[in-house]
Order: structure tokens, then sequence, then C-alpha cells
């Protein structure tokens, strides 16, 4: 049986913060490989540096230690950009002062790839995650499952190759 092809390998990824001359691990060594089409979740509890790993994957947070291969290409010194990958945080990180498809819009707009038809994607995004019909709502008008699915959309308009969730069930 063929070995599906590893779309993202973390090899031995540790970040430390030193303060006081006290020095802190969040992360220690820690590696993993996910195939394409496949999920992993990351269980733990509160303040295990389960975040912290995300956002060193997406290139938010640099690391001290350790590679991370995309497609066996090593992107652990690439900007957030040229990643491939699109995060979904906790919070969600919507404007408020954005309506559901502006949010999802805005990315999209700043994106060369994506820049001349940004209304129509952010359309059918909204649509694929069951959202069109509060499309001209902004967030505080939204449940805390609604705005999920705003930032999820947003995410998926760009087409990342690799989709991250901070706490995919909180809402």
């Amino acid at each position: 049986m063929e070995e599906k092809a590893k779309v993202l390998e973390v090899k031995d990824l540790s970040v430390s913060y030193t303060v006081a001359n006290v020095k802190t691990h969040i992360l220690e060594d820690v590696s993993f490989a996910v195939s394409k089409g496949k999920s992993v979740g990351i269980v733990g509890e509160s303040g295990c540096g389960k975040t912290t790993l995300l956002r060193i994957l997406i290139g938010i947070t640099e690391q001290n230690g350790g590679r991370i291969l995309k497609d066996g290409v090593d992107i652990s010194s690439f900007e957030p950009a040229k990643r491939g990958m699109g995060i979904v945080f906790q919070n969600y990180a919507l404007f408020p002062n954005m309506t559901a498809l502006q949010n999802v819009e805005y990315a999209l707009k700043l994106h060369p790839d994506f820049k001349a038809s940004s209304r129509q994607r952010a359309l059918e995004v909204l649509s694929q995650v069951g959202m069109e019909e509060h499309s001209g709502k902004k967030p505080d008008k939204l449940s805390g499952g609604q705005q999920q699915r705003v930032a999820i959309a947003r995410t998926l308009a760009l087409q990342p190759d690799v989709l991250l969730v901070d706490e995919p069930l909180s809402a």
C-alpha cells in the first residue's frame, strides 16, 4: 500500500522565552506529520501551547528551533503570506464595522489573484457555509456560530493549502 504524501510535517519544533533570566519552554521538540486529505486535532489543557503552535505554523510567531515542511519544502523562514496556510482564530477577529460579506471580501481585495472577482468569490464562499442570507449583517447581529462561519468563509475564500482552526468547536 502506497503511503500518502505528507502535506505538513513538523520536526523538533521548539519555542521558549526568557524573562528576567528565567527560561520558559512553551513547546519542546514537537514533531508530527499530516498526510493529504487528513485532519489532526491537537488537544491539551489550557496554556499548554496549542495556540502558540498554530501561530508558529502560520508564521506570526517565531520558533527557536525545529523545522516546518509543507509539501517537502522547509517554510520555517517564509513570511505568513508565502506559507499557503489559513487560520481561523478562536475569537474570529471579524471587523465589527463591516458586514459578513465585507469581512470575507476584505482579504480578497488585497490579494492580486482574487481582487477582480472578490465580490463573487466572497458570495460563493458565504453560500458554501450557509451564510448567504446573512451577508448584509454586521458581526454584532450574528450568533457566535454564525460569526465562526463567516471567519471560516473568510479563510477559505483565499483557498489555503492548509487550514488551521483554533478552538473549532467553541461556537
